[in-house]
């Protein structure tokens, strides 16, 4: 199918309700399920996840575009994706130990598996594979990064509420979780009907 007749922010408002990464890609879920305990520490695992979606998605469209496929080299291109990807993770953890240590701390682990977060390569991949021109390929990723945030947020508040309130054994922990996440991917499909990019 060809894309570049889809208005951008179609595109943009589709991948945060309607194509959102987690609800209807399923892509990013371990660092969605582990790090949505708590609110702050969620809403800034989803800010640093949406400012490394949306640069590398425009980094990486002119790496594609103007380094890759000239040179013929398109065997090469998820490699050189993984690579970006991970030097604008390393960049943005450097900046959070610098400018919020709490932050840092709190993300711990999770903040350099941003490198490794498929919601990042997929978007990327989505972007190569539907041919975006370069102004899509940003909002695709800044959207993607967007809906990513608000799910992950949004789950975090719900956790943080129940976490005060009597729940049986059976549903406590990962299993209330997956409940939860299922019924808010059930409300985003609601939005079918606005926007939708397949």
């Amino acid at each position: 199918m060809d894309y570049s007749p889809i208005n951008p922010w179609v595109i943009f408002f589709a991948s945060i309700l309607t194509s959102n990464m987690i609800f209807a890609n399923f892509l990013g879920m371990c660092s969605f399920i582990s790090v949505s305990g708590e609110y702050k520490t969620a809403s800034g695992l989803g800010k640093a996840v949406t400012m490394v979606l949306a640069i590398t998605s425009g980094v990486n469209w002119l790496i594609y575009h103007y380094i890759i496929l000239p040179l013929d080299i398109v065997y090469l291109r998820n490699i050189v994706f993984i690579m970006v990807i991970a030097a604008l993770v390393q960049i943005l953890e450097l900046f959070l130990d610098r400018y919020a240590p709490d932050l840092h701390a709190k993300l711990g682990i999770f903040l350099p598996l941003i490198t490794v977060n498929c919601a990042i390569l997929g978007a990327t991949l989505f972007m190569v594979i539907r041919n975006y021109s370069f102004l899509q390929a940003i909002l695709f990723g800044l959207g993607s990064g967007l809906g990513w945030w608000l799910a992950i947020v949004m789950l975090a508040a719900i956790r943080e509420k129940i976490a005060k309130a009597k729940m049986p054994p059976g549903l406590q922990g990962p299993a209330i979780t997956f409940i939860i996440t299922g019924i808010m991917a059930m409300a985003f499909i609601g939005f079918s009907g606005i926007f939708q990019v397949q």
